[in-house]
């Protein structure tokens, strides 16, 4: 009898451990998924009110925005053909003088150097040689045509004198245009020969030096003319059939200041170029710009097609995380469930010591055109009507989101 008992005592003390074992583990299991509910999706960013107030966020809305469609290219600054000048001599010679420096800006006709050369003596001495054969053979001829008219010389005698002033005045002349063509002038008395510049603009490069022999057909000077200064920019042929003359292009020196310059096509070329396969969109600077620009350099440029009202938001709303595009919405507060009363009065006193929690969550976006500091979005998934869009501190939210920034009491 004892025996059963016992038997009985120890079955219902192992029944009495079986339950509590399985009252603890339903508790735990509560306590995880409690703890499972309290973790925060990924796309859910939380701030205190101080941290709010430290980075400065700012919120706005989505704006109907006129913005504009684009085509970037890259190219480069160049003048035309007839703004710059390599400057060389049709007659080689010794450097005698140079009278400028790169850099230096000139006037048409500005004498940069003179070259030496003893046969501009020669074409000199030619040409006063012929004019003056010609001063005395016109008044021989005038005499014999006179004495030809009476009939008191034979007439061959005039028609001779006439054949000598014809071959004096044909010598004066090609005197005259080698010596132009040196621009020296008939008056001259010395070999020297004057370099001079055929358009207005800044030096280029020297080639010369004093005393050195200047070659023929060897440049000496480049001379450039930035007034006309323009664009050459290249286009993919997927987008030529959206490119016309008149369109504004705003571009920036890609190894200077990201300040925009504004231009307008003029011309688009009818071929490719080289095997790039694409064409050259020429475009015109404003003058006022041009000034400080130099022939070669590099831009990036904005080629602006059309305008459409698109929705938008400040550029600096949208983050880029990956290879996707976000930006964050102010969520309504967060009611916790409160399982014990003593966790109620942590959230009071958290709230009495400035602690509340601002809850973001992460948007993804696609955007679009970006002009004027605004770009156009579409939405992947459609937010709540009035949301509040951070439009500042997006970048703050995106680091606390991905270094896990969040604030914990």
């Amino acid at each position: 009898m004892k025996n059963i008992k016992n038997i009985i005592s120890r079955t219902s003390a192992l029944l009495s451990i079986a339950f509590l074992m399985l009252i603890s583990t339903s508790c735990n299991e509560k306590k995880t998924e409690e703890n499972h509910e309290e973790e925060k999706p990924e796309n859910e960013v939380t701030l205190t009110q101080s941290q709010f107030k430290t980075v400065g966020i700012q919120f706005g809305k989505v704006e109907n925005r006129n913005l504009r469609t684009i085509i970037k290219a890259n190219g480069y600054t160049t003048v035309p053909p007839q703004n710059s000048a390599k400057i060389a001599t049709l007659l080689g010679g010794t450097v005698k003088d140079i009278f400028v420096l790169e850099g230096t800006f000139v006037n048409k006709g500005k004498v940069l150097a003179t070259i030496q050369n003893l046969e501009v003596v020669g074409m000199l001495e030619d040409y006063k040689s012929a004019t003056a054969n010609i001063e005395y053979l016109q008044l021989e001829f005038n005499r014999q045509k006179t004495l030809a008219d009476e009939n008191v010389n034979p007439r061959k005698t005039f028609q001779e004198v006439k054949a000598k002033l014809a071959v004096e005045k044909a010598r004066a002349q090609a005197a005259k245009n080698k010596l132009q063509a040196l621009n020296v002038s008939t008056s001259s008395n010395s070999a020297l020969i004057p370099i001079t510049s055929p358009i207005s603009g800044y030096v280029g490069e020297i080639s010369i030096a004093k005393g050195a022999f200047a070659e023929t057909g060897i440049t000496l000077f480049e001379v450039f003319d930035n007034s006309q200064m323009h664009l050459d920019l290249n286009v993919y042929e997927k987008d030529l059939g959206d490119i016309s003359i008149g369109q504004e292009v705003d571009f920036i020196l890609t190894n200077q200041s990201n300040k925009s310059i504004k231009g307008k096509i003029f011309g688009i070329n009818k071929s490719f170029s080289n095997e790039s396969k694409t064409v050259a969109v020429h475009a015109k600077i404003n003058p006022d710009d041009a000034k400080n620009l130099i022939s070669g350099m590099y831009v990036s440029a904005n080629i602006n097609l059309n305008k459409a009202t698109v929705p938008a938001l400040p550029k600096g709303a949208i983050v880029k995380n990956g290879d996707k595009f976000f930006i964050y919405i102010k969520e309504d507060s967060h009611p916790k469930k409160d399982t014990k009363h003593n966790h109620e009065e942590e959230s009071k006193e958290a709230h009495q010591d400035g602690h509340d929690e601002i809850h973001f969550k992460a948007i993804e976006v696609i955007p679009g055109t970006t002009d004027m500091g605004y770009t156009e979005i579409k939405f992947v998934t459609s937010i709540p009507e009035n949301s509040q869009i951070v439009t500042q501190g997006a970048f703050y939210l995106l680091a606390a989101q991905k270094g896990g920034g969040e604030h914990t009491h």
